[in-house]
């Protein structure tokens, strides 16, 4: 697939600067540019590869004004880095998907598969199981009774679904990524803890995206809820009865505790935690690492363990590294009023 500056423009309602018909037929970083590539610009951090790189059309802000001249055509846009993500989508959902059942794969007869589904080799579809239109199943994905998955969605290699599971539309589900496992619940026995059967499932709803190695237990009773639009990355644990709220997105390491309620477009960074039994209000922001100990009623963007207000923990960390000469300082002024006070006393 080939396309001009112009047709690019065009789609994504930019301006042309330079070569309207600069052809483009593959992506590269604005680092790794070569002739015949589309890159972009959004991080000022990456300009001045600008003036070196051979990609044939570049994506850059309405507002970006170059320091030297630029070999490359420029389309400028509102937002350069949204621009680039519409244009990688419209290349996907371009390019042809599988279809149909590899012979290796072992679909029970009670199963439902919509048109245009694939199911790679060693996958395994349990009996009951709903799969809507075009969804791609990849080798060795387990999908145990029961379970629903919508239309138009991509489960890659090794995903396991947990019996009952729900999953919407167009989800996304990558590699080794469990839904569905237990609970960890246990109780307090006499010779040791006594396993708390998990009788819930996990509703996953609509475009959802989670990624390698997270994993979203199944609750206790009812359902654990990821709802629509949540991003969640490698290597994150949503405890049973979670609730993620719409539009939240969570970066690697996170972990929510069970029974915990977070609200809508909220935003994680690595390694936040988050205590069970906890209400965290829309558009709560918390930094990497921050410990969340206590529910929240507004949305003050968070940092530290435990998690205080971003700015307050700006301004102890400020302390924090001065506090050897800080205690030093108190030390001689101890020193000094010691010194006064026998003085005083003579």
């Amino acid at each position: 697939m080939e396309f001009n500056a112009q047709q690019i423009a065009s789609y994504l309602g930019g301006i042309v600067e330079g070569n309207p018909e600069a052809a483009v037929k593959t992506f590269a970083k604005i680092e790794e540019g070569q002739e015949g590539a589309i890159s972009f610009l959004a991080n000022p951090k990456y300009a001045h590869y600008l003036y070196e790189t051979l990609s044939s059309v570049v994506l850059v802000n309405q507002d970006f004004v170059p320091e030297r001249p630029v070999k490359a055509t420029l389309v400028r846009v509102p937002n350069a880095y949204e621009a680039i993500a519409r244009l990688l989508s419209l290349y996907e959902s371009m390019t042809q998907k599988r279809t149909g059942i590899h012979p290796l794969a072992c679909v029970s007869e009670t199963a439902t598969l919509g048109e245009g589904v694939y199911v790679g080799p060693f996958a395994y579809v349990g009996e009951g199981v709903s799969i809507g239109n075009g969804t791609q199943i990849y080798a060795h994905v387990v999908l145990e009774e029961n379970t629903t998955v919508g239309d138009n969605c991509t489960i890659y290699p090794n995903v396991s679904v947990y019996k009952e599971c729900r999953i919407g539309n167009g989800v996304i589900l990558h590699s080794g990524c469990v839904i569905g496992a237990d609970g960890f619940g246990f109780a307090p026995a006499a010779d040791g803890y006594e396993k708390i059967p998990q009788i819930g499932i996990v509703t996953i709803e609509d475009n959802v995206e989670i990624g390698a190695n997270a994993c979203v237990d199944r609750s206790t009773m009812g359902s654990t809820y990821v709802r629509q639009g949540v991003k969640i990355d490698n290597l994150v644990q949503i405890a049973h009865n979670v609730e993620v709220g719409a539009h939240t997105v969570m970066s690697a390491q996170v972990g929510v505790a069970g029974s915990t309620k977070i609200g809508e477009w909220c935003m994680f960074a690595g390694q936040v935690g988050m205590a069970g039994h906890l209400n965290l209000p829309d558009r709560t922001t918390a930094g990497a690492q921050a410990g969340i100990h206590t529910s929240r009623t507004g949305g003050v963007p968070l940092m530290g363990t435990p998690a205080i207000d971003a700015r307050t923990f700006a301004r102890s960390s400020a302390v924090f590294k001065n506090l050897p000469d800080l205690r030093e300082e108190v030390r001689n002024l101890r020193k000094e009023i010691e010194q006064l006070k026998a003085q005083l006393g003579q």
